[in-house]
């Protein structure tokens, strides 16, 4: 990373922790958590509840919709996946209290990602960030995501469920199609040498397969299945469930997880937010599987976020992590 851009990151990380009230982070940062209102075999309130999303308290534009503020020369933005998250959030709000003001509210997201799906340099539609980010490799705007094309899809087939609009659906099936693509397509899946389907968060050479972001877009996948009962999509969904079967142990350092494969030296530890959501995640790829494996790794990465050496220990890990490579 140039001099310049390392300068910048810190500074948006100073903001980011030091005033958390009026970064992007206020929103990112809810408290992970199962939805008890889960459901496993049909369309319902989404598998986790993003309440504390739907209660963003801003800022917004003028039509309503959330903006992140990411201070520094990216200042304010649209974020399709936080507008997604938004959006189920105030999915699941709608369902439980029958007010209606969050029924709009999930409904003008949709209609937010309907209007911003575009097609990128290789015909392929996507939700585009209209800014820079520095991950590892600069991600030059505009850029998409495995993450937001699951989590759009997750919203818009509730949407469709809810209203019958074909819009709704008809944008959902255009997004899908990015799984049907490798990152080198335009799409957003990668195939590893041993024959592992993945779903990338960031589109980088080489991926580093981060782990919360594969598995929110899997269920982008199979909400995609329950919807329209795309055996396709089933195949998919199969796929990714056994690539997470096959590569958890990987994740597992024996006293904390990772947050990615990145192939660096020094491994790219889990923030403890991360750590819970993997765990939280991971119970819901039981739920939703019958699988025991992911209960196991759940309970394991519990165990370690309840030990204070542990915690101190990966603490220490990811400081170095940072000045290392960020």
């Amino acid at each position: 990373m140039r001099l310049a851009d390392r300068l910048q990151y810190y500074r948006r990380v100073f903001h980011s922790y030091l005033m958390p009230g009026r970064s992007q982070l206020s929103f990112w940062h809810d408290t992970p958590q199962v939805n008890p209102n889960l459901r496993t075999h049909d369309l319902g309130e989404y598998y986790m509840p993003f309440l504390e999303k739907a209660d963003y308290s801003g800022p917004y534009d003028a039509s309503g919709i959330p903006l992140l503020d990411y201070h520094g020369r990216i200042g304010l933005q649209y974020n399709p996946i936080a507008i997604a998250q938004w959006g189920l959030g105030n999915y699941n709000a709608f369902l439980r209290r029958k007010d209606k003001q969050f029924r709009r509210k999930f409904l003008l997201a949709s209609q937010w990602l309907c209007a911003r799906l575009q097609q990128n340099p290789s015909g392929v539609w996507v939700w585009n960030h209209d800014f820079d980010w520095e991950y590892r490799t600069l991600l030059k705007a505009p850029w998409y995501s495995g993450l937001a094309q699951g989590q759009g899809i997750s919203l818009l087939v509730r949407a469709w469920r809810e209203t019958g609009e074909a819009a709704y659906s008809h944008s959902a099936k255009l997004a899908f199609q990015t799984f049907y693509k490798t990152t080198s397509e335009g799409g957003i899946s990668f195939t590893d040498q041993a024959g592992d389907l993945w779903f990338e968060e960031y589109i980088v050479t080489p991926p580093t397969h981060i782990l919360n972001g594969f598995i929110w877009a899997a269920w982008g996948v199979y909400d995609y299945f329950l919807a329209t009962r795309d055996l396709r999509a089933e195949q998919l969904f199969a796929a990714a469930v056994e690539t997470l079967r096959n590569n958890l142990r990987h994740y597992d350092l024996g006293f904390w997880s990772l947050y990615e494969q990145s192939g660096t030296r020094l491994p790219m530890l889990a923030s403890r937010f991360y750590h819970r959501l993997h765990i939280a995640q991971l119970r819901v790829m039981q739920r939703l599987t019958g699988d025991a494996l992911f209960s196991d790794y759940a309970d394991r990465w519990e165990g370690y976020a309840r030990d204070p050496g542990k915690r101190g220990r990966a603490l220490c890990y990811k400081t170095f992590f940072k000045v290392c490579y960020y």
